[in-house]
């Protein structure tokens, strides 16, 4: 093969790999734009502590309005994310972008044999919350606001074989989750951390590459963004990708620099810092 030739193909692969890790569309989906390409700088805002990915809800961080995932969207009205998985009823509600994700993670688990999924639960209003918290109690449920069902990042995934702490669904997304961006929220071992007893059902999507570090160095929300805070900058390599995680305080409005052309994406930690996550 030519030289030339040999470089044209370098090229297309190069731009075939950017364009899915930074898909602008996916499956004729306009997901939500999480990532953005640096000028040079980044102009950072209070109101960003309470938005993104990594925001820490629980019984002490309660929902910000900002942190409320712009795109959601009923399920049932849009076939092309239900796909690898059922539906417990017509009412399921997620953030469109996260539907996508869960979507492709499903595609994985179903080469290898694993496809009995169901989702029965995704985002709930406070409404649904509160009414939710009064029928189940404090034992079962949150108030309102203090949900990650709030946000439309969570759901609560089951199988149609069985419950999900003996199912293969379950152990596939104990041992595989973290590969794309989802976490297992309130795992066993962790609810002195969480505050949550055991639920094999509950995943998160807090992304790449902050799904890989929480699982390598077995982290809950909890503990990975107290790791962020104290670290201030952690790299790491992943599918051939650099990603370099820092961690700001924010007071005040504020700018920071970013290499031009970068990649980056800003999460709040919904306490008093955004995480950002620069990708080279």
């Amino acid at each position: 093969m030519k030289k030339w030739g040999f470089y044209v193909i370098i090229l297309l692969i190069s731009g075939i790999y950017i364009a899915l890790l930074f898909p602008q569309k996916i499956g004729g989906v306009k997901e939500e734009q999480a990532f953005h390409k640096s000028t040079g700088s980044i102009e950072i805002t209070k109101d960003m502590v309470y938005q993104g990915n990594l925001v820490l809800v629980n019984k002490k961080y309660p929902v910000h309005p900002e942190g409320i995932k712009s795109d959601i969207v009923y399920l049932r009205q849009h076939n092309e994310l239900v796909n690898g998985y059922g539906l417990l009823d017509t009412n399921i509600r997620l953030s469109k972008g996260v539907a996508q994700k869960f979507s492709e993670m499903l595609d994985h688990a179903k080469k290898e044999g694993v496809r009995h999924f169901l989702i029965n639960s995704g985002y709930r209003d406070f409404k649904e919350q509160n009414k939710l918290f009064g029928q189940m109690g404090s034992s079962y449920a949150l108030p309102a606001g203090y949900s990650e069902h709030n946000l439309g990042l969570s759901l609560d995934v089951g199988s149609t074989l069985t419950k999900m702490n003996r199912a293969p669904e379950g152990k596939w997304l104990k041992e595989n989750a973290w590969k794309y961006g989802f976490v297992l929220r309130y795992p066993e071992d962790k609810t002195a951390i969480t505050g949550i007893q055991y639920e094999p059902w509950h995943i998160r999507y807090v992304g790449l590459p902050h799904s890989i570090i929480m699982h390598e160095k077995n982290l809950a929300l909890e503990e990975y963004l107290k790791y962020l805070k104290e670290k201030k900058n952690i790299s790491i390599r992943f599918n051939g990708i650099k990603a370099a995680v820092s961690y700001y305080p924010v007071s005040h409005n504020m700018t920071i620099n970013v290499p031009k052309q970068y990649y980056y994406e800003i999460s709040g930690d919904n306490v008093d810092g955004v995480i950002v996550t620069v990708f080279s």
